[in-house]
C-alpha cells in the first residue's frame, strides 16, 4: 500500500514538472527551426539568371524597358513566394574617385530591414579579351608555306584531304607568322624551290608544312631525269638540299616522310599499290635521300629503313604540355606511333634534336624537330619536323610542335575601357521579417 502511494506521488511530481515547463517554454517558429539560407539563395539566383548572359545584358540595358522588365519577371519566377528582393546595379570605375556609381534598381518590397545579400560582377558583351601573338621570324624570315597543291594526292591522312588539313593549319598557325602562303599547285612549289617568292615574301628561314602525309607533291618538271632516279628518291635529295640552302623547317605531319611522290597529271596512270592514282612509291629511299641532301653529301641510293614499325603509345613531353596550356592547343595527351624515326640513324647526318615533342621510346622518337649543323659549325642549316604517328593526322600536334619550338610570346590586350564592368547586388528578405 505504501509503495503504491509513493508511485502516485512520483507521477504527480513529474506531471507537474512537465506542465510547468510547457507553460513557461516558448517554442521557436518554423522559420527559425529550418531557416532559408538567403545568402546562398541570392548568389545561386544571380548565377542562374546569368547562365545565358541574360543578367549581363540587362545590367547594361537599364534604360531598355523590355530588357529590364524581363529581368524582373525572371527574378520573381526564380524566388519562392515568401521571399522579397531588391536588386541594384552599380557601374564599376577603375579610375580615381568613386569606385561604384549607382545605375538602377528593382524591388518588390518597400524595405528590407532583415536580409542577406550577394554580389556578382558582370562584363559588357562589347568587351573582348584576346591576345596578340608575337610573329615568328620578325627579325628575318617569318614565312609559313602550307602545301595545298590541287594537282597532288595524299597518303596516310585517312579521313582527310590535304586541302582540308591545309585550311585547318592556316587557321591555327597564320596568326603566329609574318606571312602565311598557301602553295596552291605544284607549279608554285617549283617556283619557291627555285628561289622565287610567290608574293614578295621572305623565302629564307621559312617553315614548309607538307599536308600530304607520307606523300610529297612533285612539280611536273621534276618528273624526269635526274630527279626520277631510284623511284624519284633523288627528288627527295633535292628537297633536302633546298631545305639546307634556305634554312627551311620542313614539316612532315604524319607517317613515314618522303615515302611517295604525287602529281596527278604526270602519274595519272600510276597508283601506289593501294588504289590511289597520281602517286609513285619511293619507299625508304626517299627519307634517306632527303637526309643526304640536307647534309650536303653525295647522293647514294639507300633503301634501308629509318623508322620503327612497332605500334607504340607515346606521350607528350612536359615541355610541350606546358606550351599546350600557354597557347590553348590541346591534342590528346596519348598518341599512337608506328613510324617513329630512329635517333641513332639520324645522328649519322649531322642532325641534333632541337625539340622532343614526345617522350622517347628507346632509340625511337615519335615526334621531334631535328636541326642540321654542318661539321664544325654552330649555325643551323635546315630542320626537319617528323611526326611518325599513325594514319589519322591531328594538325594540333603539328601546331603545338612548331609553337613549342619557336616559342612566340602572347601579349594580352590592355584592358582600359571605361564602363565595361558592373556590380549587381541582390538583397533578399522574408515576408513578415522584422
Amino acid at each position: 500500500m505504501i509503495r503504491t502511494i509513493e508511485i502516485l506521488f512520483v507521477i504527480i511530481i513529474i506531471s507537474g514538472a512537465v506542465i510547468a515547463t510547457s507553460y513557461f517554454t516558448v517554442l521557436p517558429s518554423p522559420r527559425e527551426v529550418s531557416p532559408i539560407n538567403l545568402r546562398r539563395l541570392s548568389f545561386t539566383t544571380l548565377q542562374v539568371l546569368d547562365s545565358d548572359y541574360d543578367l549581363s545584358r540587362a545590367a547594361f540595358q537599364t534604360d531598355n524597358a523590355t530588357a529590364w522588365s524581363g529581368l524582373q519577371v525572371a527574378l520573381s519566377a526564380s524566388l519562392p513566394s515568401n521571399v522579397v528582393y531588391n536588386l541594384t546595379v552599380y557601374d564599376v570605375n577603375d579610375q580615381d574617385g568613386q569606385v561604384y556609381s549607382y545605375v538602377s534598381s528593382i524591388s518588390n518590397a518597400a524595405s528590407l530591414s532583415t536580409s542577406d545579400v550577394s554580389t556578382y560582377t558582370v562584363a559588357s558583351s562589347n568587351v573582348t579579351f584576346n591576345f596578340t601573338p608575337q610573329k615568328i621570324g620578325e627579325g628575318g624570315g617569318g614565312t609559313l608555306y602550307i602545301l595545298n597543291c590541287s594537282d597532288a594526292n595524299g597518303w596516310w591522312i585517312t579521313g582527310y584531304t590535304a586541302q582540308s588539313l591545309a585550311q585547318d593549319l592556316y587557321n591555327l598557325l597564320s596568326p603566329y607568322f609574318v606571312n602565311t602562303i598557301m602553295v596552291q599547285n605544284t607549279s608554285q612549289l617549283a617556283q619557291i624551290l627555285s628561289g622565287t617568292p610567290l608574293q614578295g615574301e621572305v623565302l629564307p628561314n621559312a617553315v614548309v608544312i607538307n599536308t600530304y602525309g607520307e606523300a610529297v607533291p612533285i612539280p611536273t618538271n621534276y618528273c624526269q631525269a635526274p630527279y626520277s632516279q631510284n623511284n624519284y628518291a633523288y627528288y627527295s635529295y633535292y628537297l633536302g638540299q633546298r631545305v639546307n640552302l634556305y634554312n627551311w623547317t620542313w614539316s612532315s605531319i604524319v607517317g613515314y616522310p618522303f615515302y611517295y611522290v604525287s602529281n596527278t597529271a604526270a602519274f595519272s596512270g600510276v597508283q601506289n599499290n593501294w588504289g590511289i592514282y597520281g602517286m609513285q612509291m619511293t619507299g625508304p629511299g626517299g627519307s634517306r635521300a632527303f637526309l643526304e641532301g640536307i647534309n650536303n653529301q653525295a647522293y647514294v641510293s639507300n633503301t634501308n629503313a629509318v623508322t620503327d614499325s612497332a605500334n607504340r603509345q607515346v606521350t607528350f613531353t612536359q615541355n610541350v604540355l606546358d606550351k599546350s596550356n600557354y597557347y590553348g592547343i590541346y591534342p590528346s595527351t596519348y598518341q599512337t606511333s608506328t613510324r617513329a624515326l630512329s635517333n641513332s640513324t639520324l645522328a649519322g647526318y649531322n642532325l641534333k634534336v632541337g625539340l622532343n615533342i614526345f617522350n622517347p621510346a628507346g632509340d625511337y622518337l615519335a615526334g621531334a624537330i631535328y636541326n642540321h649543323y654542318a661539321t664544325g659549325s654552330s649555325n643551323i642549316t635546315g630542320s626537319l619536323l617528323a611526326l611518325g604517328l599513325t594514319r589519322t593526322p591531328d594538325v594540333r600536334v603539328t601546331g603545338i610542335g612548331l609553337l613549342s619550338y619557336y616559342q612566340p610570346r602572347l601579349y594580352a590586350s590592355e584592358y582600359t575601357a571605361q564602363g565595361t564592368s558592373r556590380l549587381v547586388i541582390l538583397q533578399l528578405g522574408l515576408v513578415g521579417s522584422v
